[in-house]
């Protein structure tokens, strides 16, 4: 095999690495703990839009840090990852599954990682696979397991949610201020994406302030606020936006955000464990729950 050439990722390469992304992740059976390849899908065409416009747009933001590799001229994996103030964010990071274990992933993240050198901060979230959770460790990140609250929501326990109003554009200084004091850094320009895929609930009062885009299933994809109590309101009013009788899942709960399994556990929602959060000289945002890209 010809040896793989780590280059500038560029607009041309977006559909391989969409696919990549798409089929490239892979699960671990806990009984034989042997990987479990998916068979290769397409995102839905809505989802693989809205991953077209993300990553096309950090071509736009931050080329210095979007990368993939190729083996005789095909691209074989990517790596995505954002600067925001003081904090580097990995987006999206596969290797197509033939060609890992073969040093690749290492290349694109050191790559990638030059990106945010001269950042203060570091964060993004995992996948449980041991091998590139081994990576991200050696690389000199924290791994805080993430857990998902998923279920039919019990529409007798929503509560009365006040003073939570419908966001906009206009909002974007609001949400700056409360992304800094949640996780040390504003989403800048990555909320006009957000803004463009979700609906924004916005709370913005004396006693707390917070925002949740929400998406059509009634799940909090992003949520912040400056107290729990702030942040569990805008969470009940995700869940309450869910259709009746309809699953909802509401991803990326760390240990640092209680408050949301509370939510969860009243929702009558049930617990499951789903990857990691990985920081760097961090502690895991809270009251906050982070975009599976964006963070």
């Amino acid at each position: 095999m010809t040896a793989p050439v780590i280059r500038p990722m560029r607009e041309g390469d977006l559909e391989a690495l969409a696919d990549i992304t798409a089929t490239s992740y892979h699960e671990v059976d806990t009984r034989t703990h042997q990987r479990s390849w998916p068979d290769p899908v397409r995102r839905p065409a809505a989802r693989h839009g809205h991953w077209i416009r993300r990553t096309g747009q950090a071509l736009v933001t931050d080329p210095g840090g979007c990368w993939v590799a190729e083996v005789d001229g095909e691209v074989v994996g990517g790596a995505v990852s954002r600067v925001r103030e003081l904090m580097w964010i990995l987006a999206s990071f596969a290797v197509r599954p033939e060609h890992q274990a073969q040093g690749i992933g290492t290349q694109l993240m050191a790559a990638a990682l030059h990106h945010g050198r001269g950042c203060l901060r570091g964060m993004f979230a995992a996948s449980a696979d041991p091998g590139a959770v081994r990576r991200y460790r050696l690389a000199g990140f924290d791994l805080h397991p993430q857990m998902m609250v998923t279920g039919v929501v019990d529409r007798s326990a929503l509560p009365v949610v006040e003073r939570v109003r419908e966001g906009s554009a206009s909002d974007v200084d609001l949400l700056d201020s409360i992304d800094r004091r949640t996780r040390g850094a504003a989403h800048l320009s990555d909320h006009e994406l957000l803004l463009e895929q979700f609906r924004l609930a916005v709370v913005d009062h004396s006693t707390g302030s917070g925002y949740a885009y929400v998406d059509d299933d009634g799940a909090a994809v992003l949520l912040a606020a400056t107290n729990r109590r702030t942040a569990a309101s805008l969470m009940w009013e995700a869940l309450a936006s869910s259709a009746p009788g309809e699953q909802v899942s509401v991803h990326h709960v760390t240990a640092a955000n209680q408050w949301a399994l509370d939510v969860g556990l009243a929702a009558r929602l049930a617990i499951y464990s789903h990857g990691y959060l990985c920081v760097r000289r961090m502690r895991p945002p809270a009251p906050y729950l982070h975009h599976g890209s964006l963070l």
